[in-house]
């Protein structure tokens, strides 16, 4: 729109400027068919949806439909629907004072009626921007008719003395506040079924009743609800009516590749300029936190009804460069470099996000926990190396991994949490085969690489029963599987082949 419509005031001058009345959803519809036409990017910041959810969101806008996007948690749902607004004209016109915000040419309400009659062409026009025209609300057992619809003032009446049978006592709710606008009901399945009864009256016939005031209010809001599978079947439902005046519904998902949730992971982290600038991060261990993720959606441990969000690689995310940095500050170090050994750090950013399949004590989660970082290692380990069940089926373990066997026959290896990079290097590099193994199959690899691929040798041989891993407060140690079997037996964790025992 031109800047000259922002300068007029009047009615009168909203006449003669030539602006013509729009819906809501014929706003979004002609503005998302500009953005098509020039290939703008319509939904900025989503990942992983361009060839599912977005083409189907757009097809609902340009059918002008009301729609449910129907998903697990943490799938972008309601961000989704925030960005909607940028599909709405930037400003548009209001009769200034009417509680509805309502069209100059179109008032729907007495009061903005009175208030035309007695002004005519000088009642005053405000104008409202898009990013005020977006109203959420979290269905919850307690929402009631009043929040939604509207309810009598008694304080309104009192105060203006008006009768109880005139319309200006009513004090509306939040959805005709929403008239010319986005409407958005989180978890829809909550919404008690009274109100869900109100809803599609709404969206069908446009009749509202209020404490006995029946009235027909021709309101223009989009809406758009969000609802989670379990909820959509389980503790709640929608109402058959309901559904069936929901146009379109569309199905969310989580991402389908490591590298599109590594891209949703690294541009939603808070990782401060700080951390930026002193920690270095290897690919492989960013793709390790985005399996934890992975393995977490298909394991029997976890409760899948219930998703695992994609603020778990996030929140894991953080918590990994937090991790590096404390160990940064302790050892007074200006630079820093992830290790394997970290990834076991971010284990209170993993016990929060998931939901057991079976509740059990309080340091359950955080076993599970372990068992998906070592199933993510297990998973990623033979794109970089040889896969050790090869060489076990085969018997051929003296080509690639038995000078290793053979040293934690008789040595047992710490990697302390807090291990200097100095003291970190020499614990790597006093294991004969180590480099061996790096230099034959990543041969270009530099300095930090080789120790990093260095020390995920020993973590993935612990994942296919070879070695033994033992959690400690301070780090981790490794030794020879069947020594640990026979000995330390009052230990707490002793790792063998991705499974604990206590």
């Amino acid at each position: 729109m031109s800047k000259e419509l922002l300068n007029i005031k009047t009615l009168g001058e909203l006449k003669t400027s030539g602006w013509q009345s729009k819906s809501v959803k014929d706003e979004m519809r002609e503005n998302l068919i500009k953005k098509l036409k020039n290939e703008d990017v319509v939904f900025e910041g989503i990942l992983g949806y361009e060839d599912t959810v977005i083409p189907e969101i757009e097809r609902a806008i340009l059918s002008k439909h009301n729609m449910i996007l129907l998903g697990l948690r943490g799938q972008a749902k309601t961000r989704m629907a925030r960005l909607m607004t940028q599909l709405l004209d930037e400003y548009i016109p209001y009769i200034t004072g009417t509680d509805l915000n309502e069209d100059p040419f179109d008032p729907l309400t007495l009061q903005a009626k009175e208030i035309i009659n007695e002004k005519g062409d000088e009642t005053s026009i405000s104008w409202w921007h898009r990013s005020e025209r977006y109203t959420e609300k979290l269905a919850t057992p307690d929402v009631s008719v009043a929040d939604l619809i509207g309810d009598v003032d008694p304080i309104k009446a009192a105060n203006l003395k008006l009768d109880y049978t005139d319309e200006r006592v009513i004090h509306f709710g939040l959805i005709p506040r929403s008239h010319r606008s986005l409407f958005v009901i989180n978890e829809l399945p909550d919404l008690q079924p009274r109100l869900q009864v109100a809803l599609f009256n709404m969206l069908q016939e446009g009749d509202i009743q209020i404490r006995g005031f029946k009235m027909r209010m021709d309101l223009d809001t989009q809406f758009i609800f969000t609802a989670n599978p379990e909820d959509y079947t389980n503790r709640g439902a929608i109402i058959t009516p309901l559904k069936d005046r929901i146009e379109s519904q569309i199905i969310t998902h989580y991402p389908k590749s490591i590298a599109i949730s590594k891209e949703i992971t690294k541009q939603e982290a808070g990782i401060s300029i700080e951390q930026k600038k002193s920690i270095e991060i290897h690919p492989l261990i960013e793709d390790l936190i985005e399996q934890i993720a992975f393995e977490a959606r298909e394991s029997e441990y976890i409760d899948q009804k219930s998703g695992v969000s994609a603020r778990l690689t996030i929140s894991a995310f953080e918590n990994l460069n937090a991790a590096i940095e404390r160990r940064m500050l302790i050892n007074n170090e200006k630079k820093a470099v992830a290790r394997i050994g970290d990834v076991y750090n971010v284990i209170p950013a993993i016990t929060g996000k998931v939901e057991l399949l079976y509740e059990g004590e309080q340091e359950g989660a955080a076993q599970i926990a372990r068992h998906l970082i070592g199933k993510a290692t297990r998973t990623l380990f033979p794109t970089y190396f040889p896969d050790p069940e090869i060489f076990k089926k085969r018997k051929e373990m003296d080509n690639v991994y038995r000078p290793l066997v053979d040293y934690f026959s008789v040595n047992e290896l710490e990697l302390l949490s807090d291990a200097t990079i100095k003291e970190y290097k020499e614990t790597l590099e006093n294991v004969p085969g180590l480099a061996a193994i790096v230099k034959k199959y990543i041969p270009k690899a530099d300095s930090n690489t080789k120790l990093l691929m260095q020390e995920f040798i020993i973590h993935g041989l612990t994942e296919f029963s070879i070695l033994s891993k033992h959690v400690m407060d301070t780090g981790l140690s490794f030794s020879d599987l069947f020594s640990s079997v026979f000995s330390n037996g009052d230990d707490e964790d002793d790792y063998n082949g991705g499974y604990y025992e206590n």
